[in-house]
């Protein structure tokens, strides 16, 4: 398994069996990833996308094999402008390498036909096996990769130090809900997990930490820090410093909408 880390920092995960490679995330599609992970492996490869957000989908039209859940298509097309995907970077890169990035280096927007990545799917990449496993929250499709043999959840943007939950395809009720469906089904099976952004390794109470955070927001018990993101306003359920853990030391944390806590 080898992490690679993009300019803009989102982090991409190439899994390597006797007989193929699997990549996982295409980041915003500016340079050609493929060309990099060609020096990487030779192995037939297969992408798999995470999600359909700016920063993991929009390199996707540079592969052959792209596997998506179809839920998120909607997502995919909203974001794949080059405009978006430049405001993006530029808010993520130093200002003397944003300005050495032209228009010709971004993929086009491009239609995908996107084979459909589904809850249960397992890749043989020859004595290597990635099982696929839904956790709709992030967004309506997204997905979490279990590599058996080395023990490792990969758990992306649908669970993490800071996981974006302001979008609205579930209340955070819903996303508890799926987040202890996915804490059960790999009860016992985990040592490692590896996540998209900031920090590559966290540990596997990430999950517990982030049920209850769920559980603390639908009680009314949250430091509620103002947060806005391109236009939405939203809440970090516990309170952090800029770039660092939540104050209290621990790591799970959710910035969510007031308006999607409950079922309705």
């Amino acid at each position: 398994v080898t992490c690679i880390r993009s300019l803009s920092g989102e982090l991409m995960y190439l899994i390597e069996g006797e007989r193929e490679a699997l990549l996982m995330d295409t980041c915003l599609g500016c340079g050609s990833l493929r060309s990099f992970v060609e020096g990487l492996t030779d192995k037939p490869l297969t992408v798999v996308l995470s999600h359909g957000h700016i920063d993991h989908a929009m390199g996707a039209p540079e592969f052959d094999r792209v596997y998506m859940n179809h839920a998120d298509i909607p997502v995919y097309e909203s974001m794949r402008d080059i405009e978006g995907r430049r405001g993006y970077i530029k808010g993520n890169v130093a200002p003397e390498i944003y300005a050495q990035i032209k228009d010709e280096d971004f993929i086009p927007p491009t239609d995908m036909d996107f084979a459909d990545l589904t809850d249960g799917m397992e890749f043989d990449l020859g004595g290597i096996h990635v099982q696929v496993l839904a956790l709709k929250g992030h967004t309506p499709g997204s997905m979490v990769f279990y590599i058996a043999e080395k023990r490792t959840l990969i758990l992306g943007d649908a669970c993490n130090t800071f996981t974006f939950m302001f979008f609205g395809p579930v209340s955070i009720e819903g996303y508890r809900k799926n987040l202890a469906v996915l804490r059960d089904r790999m009860e016992g099976k985990v040592d490692r997990v590896y996540l998209c952004h900031h920090l590559m390794e966290v540990p596997p109470s990430i999950i517990d930490e982030v049920i209850e955070v769920c559980d603390d927001i639908m009680a009314g018990n949250t430091d509620d820090m103002p947060f806005d993101f391109m236009g939405s306003k939203a809440y970090i359920a516990k309170a952090v410093e800029p770039g660092k853990p939540r104050e209290d030391g621990r790591l799970g944390n959710i910035v969510y909408s007031k308006d999607f806590i409950r079922d309705k």
